[in-house]
């Protein structure tokens, strides 16, 4: 609890749903990108195997890149329960707050580790 008693927030829903929203788009387009470079790493990989194959060396039989993981889910679910609440204003938690408008969560860290190892490279 903060020094001022303070544990959370009532904030317009509007408001969250804006932040959400704009959060929300903006890791749906780092993982689409990661995405699409992971696809490109892969590609390369099995090439590689292939012609290591092909070429009577040791046989790999798996991939070991990391693939980007997506949480538009984590997204859409509280964007759509702020949708169907009656309320104009919600409060939230600091944790809330730190998620929904901050966009911190628990996986955000693991999510920019895995995604930057792939995005932005094509």
């Amino acid at each position: 609890m903060m020094e001022n008693g303070m544990t959370g927030i009532t904030a317009k829903k509007s408001d969250l749903l804006k932040e959400l929203k704009k959060n929300r788009s903006a890791h749906r387009k780092l993982f689409l990108d990661a995405q699409q470079g992971y696809r490109t790493d892969v590609i390369k990989e099995l090439d590689m195997m292939l012609k290591e194959a092909r070429d009577g060396k040791t046989i790999r039989r798996s991939v070991s890149l990391v693939e980007p993981q997506d949480h538009t889910k984590d997204y859409d679910r509280i964007i759509r329960m702020l949708e169907m609440s009656t309320k104009s204003t919600i409060f939230i938690s600091e944790q809330e707050f730190c998620q929904y408008v901050q966009d911190d969560w628990g996986w955000k860290a693991q999510f920019i580790s895995q995604t930057s190892n792939y995005s932005n490279r094509h």
